[in-house]
């Protein structure tokens, strides 16, 4: 009796424990889980890092000429010097 008592006992902690271990908090399913939320958010990291670099290499550009301030104007500002003629070419 005591012996059934026991094994009674020692089923039913370890089928709590599994049941932890598949459904509980900190469980397969939620690690998995997390390592995909990770995984994307290095990928969004990584792609921060190189749009945050390019910038800071356009700034640094900026920062060392006056070239670099006149071409960015002329592109996307449609600056003109005195003197110069501007000339639209339609296909």
């Amino acid at each position: 009796m005591a012996y059934t008592a026991l094994v009674i006992a020692l089923s039913t902690m370890l089928i709590s424990l599994q049941l932890d271990l598949w459904m509980g908090k900190g469980s397969i399913q939620e690690v998995n889980q997390l390592n995909r939320e990770i995984a994307a958010q290095l990928a969004e990291n990584n792609t921060l890092k190189e749009r945050n670099q390019s910038l800071y290499e356009e700034v640094k550009d900026l920062k060392r000429g006056y070239q670099s301030i006149e071409e960015k104007a002329r592109k996307e500002l449609g600056m003109i010097h005195k003197n110069e003629t501007f000339f639209q070419i339609i296909k």
